[in-house]
């Protein structure tokens, strides 16, 4: 979960600066050229949301793209590319505790995650409280709620459940057959908007768990290799469990050398 993006990469002539060369996207996404307008989007989302532009974050990268793009006479000041248009620009936060968890997306595809520390937090060592398996599962249904669930998501959520409450065993109705249910109805399923989605199997995830622990690296090392391990592509899910788990851990890791 980085801000840092990748350089926008000089192309062939004739040939513009793609999203896919820009960021870890795919789909028709991947392939639409960066333009001016897009860039303008995301700026304007940074600011309403983090009160300004983030350096070297996706906004930045989008902008450098697309000038580049405009001087190339590749693309025209004011075009738009039609999938941004169509389905917007966002960044939104999660809020956990000591930090948000800053998600920005196009067309519905996580650009960039990061951590951002909340302001004006007590000092008092006695107040502060670290992150849950529990509550982390909970970040990641709120960061990527639209998310059809699959055997990936339900093999990381089956090996956090584990974690947390330490036993081997899968709590019946609880998070993780939840998940390994709706991943199995999901894949008779064709159409994405008839599957079940991560932000209902995850919305009440530590009410749901008989028993819950702080996320540690070890926690976070478990649930990554179990996400890993079924997917062809070898890599997490931005904003999804495993991702999560590991945000989580890290600033877990960080109050705790605070507190020391």
């Amino acid at each position: 979960m980085s801000s840092q993006q990748q350089q926008p990469k000089r192309q062939p002539e004739a040939d513009p600066i793609k999203y896919g060369d820009v960021f870890a996207v795919s789909g028709e996404l991947g392939e639409k050229a960066v333009k001016p307008e897009d860039a303008a989007m995301m700026q304007s989302a940074e600011t309403a949301v983090l009160g300004k532009t983030q350096k070297n974050g996706p906004a930045a990268a989008m902008q450098s793209a697309a000038n580049v793009n405009v001087s190339a006479g590749l693309v025209t000041p004011g075009d738009v590319t039609d999938v941004a248009a169509r389905e917007g620009v966002t960044v939104t936060g999660t809020a956990v505790p000591g930090a948000n968890i800053i998600t920005e997306s196009v067309a519905g595809q996580v650009v960039a995650q990061y951590i951002q520390p909340t302001g004006g937090q007590p000092q008092d060592t006695t107040v502060r409280r670290e992150i849950t398996i529990g509550e982390a599962l909970e970040a990641a249904g709120q960061t990527i709620p639209g998310k059809p669930v699959d055997q990936c998501d339900a093999a990381a959520i089956q090996a956090a459940e584990m974690r947390a409450t330490g036993s081997n065993v899968i709590t019946p109705g609880g998070v993780a057959a939840t998940a390994q249910s709706a991943a199995a109805y999901n894949e008779s399923m064709i159409r994405d908007e008839d599957k079940v989605k991560l932000g209902d199997v995850l919305s009440s995830a530590t009410k749901v768990l008989p028993a819950d622990k702080v996320a540690t690296r070890q926690d976070a090392e478990g649930v990554v290799g179990a996400e890993l391990r079924n997917k062809q592509d070898m890599s997490t899910t931005p904003g999804g469990v495993a991702a999560s788990v590991t945000v989580a851990a890290r600033m877990n890791e960080r109050s705790q050398q605070q507190q020391s």
